[in-house]
């Protein structure tokens, strides 16, 4: 009885450790999915280059919104699509300027024409940055993009403008901000947990969603 017992317990532990095992391999696999698209840059010509919106102080872009905004001007200036729209809306309460503001401020600044830029100011996380700029495509008859944004978000916004029916090609910002482990550690197990949330509930099922 007691040998029966034995073999029961070690192969629970077995079929346990397999699990394990199994969990870990996927985990690596999602990983290294995530990490390989940001690393690809696929940029070419387009209707126009979308900048995803990040923290703003005051009319200041934060070091990952500059690094941002100025791929989306080096992608401009090299010629691979005539419109920048930059998203991303009030960050608080009392926030003089939208995100998407201080980066049309930051452009022009830098010699962008304004008739070359657009903006939305409504949203306030990556699924509504895409929806408010398809909703400026739509509206111009645009079709193709290249989304800029940080490499480690790039896997998920490239998903979210499928879903959204966005003609999308990716280009990361070749020198991220998120240089420090800590940083950049937070923000991969961030954009794992959204890509298996994304797989049991549609990130555009809730405006609330990130």
């Amino acid at each position: 009885m007691s040998r029966g017992r034995h073999r029961e317990r070690t192969g629970l532990l077995g079929w346990l450790w397999r699990l394990f095992v199994l969990l870990v391999i996927w985990l690596l696999g999602v990983t290294a999915w995530i990490v390989w698209v940001g690393e690809r840059d696929q940029a070419a010509k387009a209707d126009a280059i979308i900048v995803l919106g990040a923290a703003a102080y005051d009319a200041k872009p934060s070091p990952v919104f500059e690094e941002r905004i100025r791929h989306g001007l080096d992608l401009y200036d090299a010629g691979y699509a005539p419109l920048l729209i930059f998203t991303g809306g009030y960050g608080g309460s009392g926030a003089r300027f939208s995100e998407s503001q201080v980066a049309r401020r930051y452009a022009l600044k830098h010699g962008i024409p304004d008739d070359a830029i657009l903006i939305e100011t409504a949203s306030r996380n990556t699924v509504q940055n895409l929806v408010e700029a398809k909703r400026l495509m739509d509206q111009r008859k645009l079709h193709s993009v290249i989304i800029v944004s940080d490499p480690l978000h790039m896997a998920r916004a490239l998903r979210l403008s499928k879903a959204l029916g966005i003609q999308a090609l990716a280009s990361s910002t070749p020198s991220t901000r998120f240089r420090s482990f800590h940083t950049s550690w937070r923000f991969l197990v961030q954009e794992i947990y959204f890509f298996h949330r994304d797989l049991v509930r549609p990130p555009l099922s809730s405006p609330a969603n990130t």
